[in-house]
C-alpha cells in the first residue's frame, strides 16, 4: 500500500510544472524534482510531502475543499 501511495503522489507532482518550487514546512523550497526524488527515498521531506498530498486528497473526496471555497 506505501508503494501505491508514493506513486500517486509521484504522479500528482509529475502533472507540475518543472519549474515550480515547493516549500514544505521549515524545511525549505524544493523544485518538482527534487520533491519527487525525496519522495522516492522516503526520507522526512518526502514522508511530509506525502502526508501533505494524502490530506488534500482526503479533503477533496469529503468535499471539505467544496465547502470552504464553493461559498
Amino acid at each position: 500500500m506505501e508503494d501505491e501511495i508514493k506513486e500517486l503522489v509521484i504522479a500528482r507532482l509529475q502533472t507540475l510544472p518543472d519549474d515550480i518550487s515547493v516549500s514544505v514546512g521549515a524545511d525549505g523550497e524544493y523544485s518538482r524534482d527534487q520533491i519527487i526524488q525525496h519522495v522516492e527515498e522516503g526520507d522526512e521531506v518526502g514522508k511530509k510531502m506525502v502526508e501533505i498530498e494524502m490530506n488534500f486528497l482526503r479533503s477533496l473526496k469529503e468535499g471539505k475543499l467544496y465547502e470552504t471555497y464553493g461559498e
